[in-house]
């Protein structure tokens, strides 16, 4: 295969790659509050809420992404009297699936690195006199992200791979743009560059957060 090839799929492949990063980053800025948010939803002794909650993040977790992509972006618009009004952009919907789904994952993870701070370190604010907001902020949450920094992470990883889904609901991404070089050139030649591409992503992504894990004392 020439380089002369290579170039001109390569060109169209990271445009695409371009709407994997950028729902990529949009999903991760908004499902991570989310899933926070979430987490002290599940906590709160309001118990209606708690199981709101918690029923919201089973069936986010209990049923495929894919599925929930497919509902939002074919779906939705079905609905009887407001359909119509449920038409969404195909990004849009995509980014709305994604966000939704993660912040579910992201929930179980901070729920776990609050479940992993010793009860003692709630003893200790309250002797040093710290109320309940002052120990939060400045005892409890600065642990719990250090303890979910690695779980995160693989969260993170396991995103970028997922834009892939991108392509089910007709969104022009990086696989999309593979898989249409493929079908006109009869080469597997664009699914390489494709995986290569993803293995960039994602070794950026494991370098940063290790830089991270490094710079909070995990190593």
């Amino acid at each position: 295969m020439s380089l002369d090839y290579i170039r001109s799929i390569l060109m169209p492949m990271l445009e695409g790659a371009q709407m994997t990063l950028l729902l990529f980053i949009v999903a991760i800025v908004m499902s991570i509050p989310l899933g926070f948010l979430l987490t002290l939803a599940v906590r709160s002794s309001f118990k209606p809420l708690s199981w709101l909650a918690q029923v919201y993040i089973y069936l986010m977790r209990g049923t495929p992404l894919l599925l929930q992509l497919l509902f939002i972006v074919f779906g939705l618009p079905m609905l009887p009297v407001i359909g119509e009004y449920m038409v969404l952009d195909r990004f849009v919907a995509a980014c709305i699936g994604f966000v939704l789904n993660y912040a579910a994952y992201f929930a179980e993870i901070f729920r776990g690195g609050l479940l992993a701070i010793d009860k003692g370190q709630y003893e200790a604010s309250q002797v040093l006199g710290l109320n309940k907001w002052q120990t939060t902020t400045r005892v409890i949450l600065p642990q719990m992200f250090r303890i979910a920094l690695p779980a995160v992470s693989n969260e993170s990883v396991t995103l970028i791979k997922d834009t892939a889904l991108l392509y089910a609901v007709a969104v022009p991404e990086l696989l999309h743009f593979a898989q249409t070089a493929v079908n006109r050139d009869f080469t597997i030649v664009p699914f390489v560059l494709a995986g290569i591409i993803y293995l960039i992503l994602t070794l950026i992504l494991t370098v940063l957060f290790k830089w991270l894990e490094r710079r909070f004392k995990f190593e």
